[in-house]
């Protein structure tokens, strides 16, 4: 059993896809893919534009009618079963706010449609109201006097407001600036850890998806191509495809036992055609496998410090180095090396 397998038996599947696929004419939009989410999990789904993501959770949401597969909810199939029927809810990027509703309008909504009393609706409003860490004075407030993170957190109430067993969010942070969209990462897994619920979350963002997920699961072209952990993903990805939308990264071929754009001998149990090494393991000084380098550019990324290397073939690396690295400056050559241990090994 595979450690993905071990994790899903952990805890009940409460969502299950078999063979999902979804074309549009001739466009294949999603591609066979086969998932097992368990309940209360983060899994966050990844990948380019044109990838398929925001297809597959209009999917999973009942806001599109697969062209094959099955979608089960508990062993139940709501393949075919109507969004506003399943116990599910969606937010969106643009959020869908009603700007002429003030704020407890708008969580109140869904709970209006299905008759919910009003003393009972404002309550519930409350409640949520404080689930998102809004204070009651935002119930009366015309929702278009809040604030960007404010009306986020609108959406996630009004969400929350149907008492959902799966929250799907179709990029929900990526119209935000970045210093919101850093708060707003920690309070969304900060609500999923004190909710418990089943968050399935859409981005093109790394960075998101490594802060929040439990799980990450990439697509390419409509294709499922990797599932796992952030540490999994990052560390031992599938391919170079995985290993470079995974963050910034070394890849070096392997031909005939060396390893041809840094002019070193390959390890004898290399393990694929190519070698992945991330730039906080390419580091100054002696390792494993040492070469010289030429610093072309310098980057103060705050605590730490991008350098941009040419080996002597011209071929480019990246490494990654705590503090100021005042000593590497561009033009100066330096011993760089890295550790086989630390290698990821490909084949593709």
């Amino acid at each position: 059993m595979t450690a993905e397998a071990a994790r899903a038996t952990d805890r009940p599947v409460i969502l299950s896809l078999a063979g999902l696929s979804k074309t549009f004419g001739d466009t294949s939009a999603v591609k066979q893919v086969s998932l097992d989410i368990p309940e209360g999990e983060f899994l966050t789904i990844v990948g380019p534009s044109g990838s398929g993501k925001s297809t597959l959770v209009r999917l999973l949401a009942g806001l599109e009618t697969p062209t094959s597969g099955t979608l089960k909810l508990r062993g139940k199939d709501i393949t075919a079963l109507p969004a506003n029927r399943r116990p599910t809810a969606l937010v969106f990027q643009s959020l869908a706010l009603f700007d002429h509703r003030t704020v407890g309008q708008n969580i109140e909504f869904a709970m209006k449609m299905k008759g919910v009393p009003a003393d009972k609706r404002k309550a519930r409003a409350h409640e949520l109201l404080a689930l998102v860490r809004l204070s009651d004075s935002y119930y009366e407030r015309p929702v278009t006097h809040c604030s960007g993170g404010e009306r986020q957190r609108v959406a996630l109430a009004r969400a929350f407001a149907s008492d959902p067993e799966i929250l799907f969010f179709d990029e929900p942070l990526s119209a935000i600036d970045y210093r919101l969209r850093k708060t707003l990462e920690v309070e969304l897994k900060e609500l999923h850890q004190r909710t418990g619920r089943t968050f399935v979350y859409i981005t093109h963002s790394l960075e998101e998806a490594m802060i929040m997920s439990d799980r990450i699961a990439i697509l390419k072209d409509g294709d499922l191509i990797q599932i796992g952990t952030p540490a999994e993903i990052y560390r031992q990805p599938r391919d170079r495809f995985v290993a470079s939308f995974m963050g910034e990264v070394n890849i070096l071929r392997v031909e005939d036992g060396t390893f041809p754009d840094i002019g070193r001998p390959a390890p004898a149990d290399a393990a694929g055609a190519y070698a992945i090494v991330r730039p906080e393991d390419l580091l100054p000084g002696s390792r494993d496998v040492t070469a010289e380098y030429a610093v072309t550019q310098r980057l103060m990324l705050g605590s730490r410090t991008q350098l941009h290397l040419a080996s002597p073939s011209g071929a480019s690396f990246v490494s990654e180095i705590a503090g100021a690295a005042e000593v590497f400056q561009v033009g100066t050559s330096h011993a760089f090396g890295f550790d086989t241990d630390r290698i990821a090994w490909v084949d593709r």
